[in-house]
């Protein structure tokens, strides 16, 4: 049976992929900074803490892992004004989380990766495109667009190891961080982004792409 793992799994996207996955019979673990009193497999992570990492991996040696979902992340700038906002103290917490914590968990959980010559998924955002680029939200952009940087250059350095990695647009989806308003729910998005997922292989390693499968621009 496969093994997958997703970060930042106790809420929006993150557990609408925990349950779904678990709904289909897949042997899913979730990760939180905080303990959550839910069915399931659970390991508490703090994706910006190198010794949480360090925990999470000895929690899994030897546990061959065919999917690491990396989806934990913070929108920290949202309300920002150009002229007197954006203080470092965001800009640091953005990237720990956004960009840091996606490789920290990538380089944990390695040789779980390479044991079942498994899969990553990047949860970035069509925000990190530097095709659009409408302004506002510096930080969680140029978060987005690092983390999709990322992703381009691990599906490279991966690709030896038979680790395909794809980076995903997750749509605007109705969260605490997407908001109300949002287009579509985070069930749908969770559906469309599993088939993503699923369809992902090194021949298409290092895709950019939206939750219902278009290819995105970079």
């Amino acid at each position: 049976m496969a093994t997958i793992l997703i970060t930042g799994a106790n809420r929006g996207i993150g557990r609408a992929l925990f349950d779904g996955y678990r709904v289909a019979g897949v042997a899913v673990i979730g990760t939180t900074r905080q303990q959550v009193d839910a069915p399931g497999r659970w390991e508490r992570l703090d994706v910006t803490d190198a010794a949480s990492h360090g925990r999470l991996a000895a929690a899994l040696a030897g546990q061959p892992l065919d999917l690491l979902v990396c989806n934990a992340g913070v929108y920290p700038d949202r309300g920002q004004r150009l002229e007197d906002g954006y203080a470092p103290d965001l800009w640091a917490a953005g990237f720990a989380t956004n960009v840091t914590g996606v490789f920290l968990s990538v380089q944990a959980l390695l040789p779980n990766l390479r044991a079942a010559r498994g899969k990553v998924a990047i949860i970035s955002s069509q925000m990190g495109s530097t095709t659009r680029a409408p302004g506002g939200s510096y930080i969680y952009r140029a978060t987005k667009a690092a983390a999709l940087n990322l992703g381009r250059n691990l599906a490279s350095d991966l690709r030896a190891d038979g680790v395909a990695v794809g980076i995903y647009h997750p749509g605007w989806v109705q969260t605490g961080m997407g908001g109300s308003g949002a287009e579509i729910t985070p069930d749908a998005a969770a559906q469309g982004l599993m088939a993503r997922f699923a369809a992902l292989s090194l021949a298409t390693s290092g895709c950019f792409e939206t939750w219902d499968g278009r290819a995105h621009p970079y």
